[in-house]
């Protein structure tokens, strides 16, 4: 098990031969150079390259990315994300134009944006990110919009503000159980994300969160936090991937779950009542319903109408409010 050694000398981890079952495309092609070409231009950054997705060569050949606003440098300092923390540059006001002429120019069905947490502003970013949603759906009619944020502290008002500008799917992901979160968050709170959870489903919004595994949790308590999310936020849309190691300096990978368990984790979440589960080794929170409508097997079809009636009912929800 991983243990929290935030008192001990600082130790460098082996990063150890990643299975069959762990491979990811390399970046490349015209689809991957013309996307590089939108952001460079716009001075975005992506999470894809910050927090060195494994996903990065297949989404960006595809024309799709996950755009990160609120700069590249993040306040706080999880044990798995790449993302480099410190003090970040003064908030752009100009960012939301910025990243809603990309989008335009990118000409999307559906765009993912996340962020940076921002704990050294009083909204941590809140209102940044309300005019980023405004500035994408007015260059973007068609286009849906899903976001994934911060905890904001837990603040209702700032929570608030994110939630009155309507995206059609709002995430904030738990990223590892209950037990694991001082290691793994130990600038957040495992009921406080719950809680902006629930704010967000109590705003009438689709809701989905994230986790990784073999960063030392147990089986039974991701059935547990499954339980959780859903008695708690009644979470729509719940994502399991297998956590990559970085750097030998983050914490380290404490098992290779196989792809016939995260199977396992998939039959739970729907029996319990997730409307859609994305459960795999290379599954991250930023998968969408246009990169799975790519794929051709029947489970496929399957979670793509399962999220295209969900983005529906989101895109008459925005229009109706």
């Amino acid at each position: 098990m991983v243990l929290n050694n935030s008192n001990a000398a600082v130790h460098h981890y082996t990063i150890g031969r990643k299975p069959d079952w762990i491979r990811a495309r390399v970046p490349g092609g015209e689809g991957y150079h013309r996307l590089k070409a939108i952001m460079d231009e716009h001075s975005l950054h992506t999470v894809c390259q910050e927090a060195s997705c494994p996903n990065m060569g297949e989404c960006w050949s595809r024309g799709t990315a996950t755009i990160m606003i609120l700069g590249d440098t993040c306040t706080r300092s999880c044990g798995f994300c790449n993302v480099k923390t410190g003090k970040p540059l003064p908030i752009d006001e100009d960012e939301p134009r910025r990243v809603a002429e990309s989008l335009r120019l990118m000409q999307l069905k559906h765009v993912v944006i996340t962020s940076v947490d921002r704990d050294d502003v009083p909204d941590g970013g809140a209102a940044i990110w309300a005019e980023t949603i405004r500035q994408a759906h007015a260059a973007c009619p068609e286009m849906s919009v899903e976001v994934l944020t911060g905890d904001f502290k837990g603040m209702p008002h700032d929570i608030k503000t994110v939630c009155d500008a309507r995206p059609e799917i709002i995430s904030h992901n738990m990223e590892t159980v209950k037990r694991m979160h001082p290691t793994v968050r130990p600038q957040a709170k495992y009921e406080r994300s719950m809680s902006v959870l629930k704010q967000f489903k109590q705003a009438g919004l689709v809701t989905k969160t994230g986790i990784m595994v073999g960063i030392g949790e147990r089986d039974e308590e991701v059935l547990q936090l499954m339980d959780d999310l859903l008695d708690n936020a009644e979470v729509d849309i719940f994502t399991i991937g297998q956590y990559l190691q970085p750097t030998r300096n983050h914490l380290p990978i404490d098992r290779w779950v196989t792809p016939e368990q995260f199977e396992v984790y998939k039959e739970e979440g729907l029996k319990r009542g997730f409307k859609v589960v994305e459960s795999g080794p290379l599954v991250r929170s930023s998968y969408h319903a246009e990169e799975q409508a790519e794929k051709l097997s029947p489970d496929r079809r399957e979670v793509h109408r399962r999220m295209t009636s969900i983005l529906d009912e989101a895109k008459t929800r925005r229009a109706t409010t």
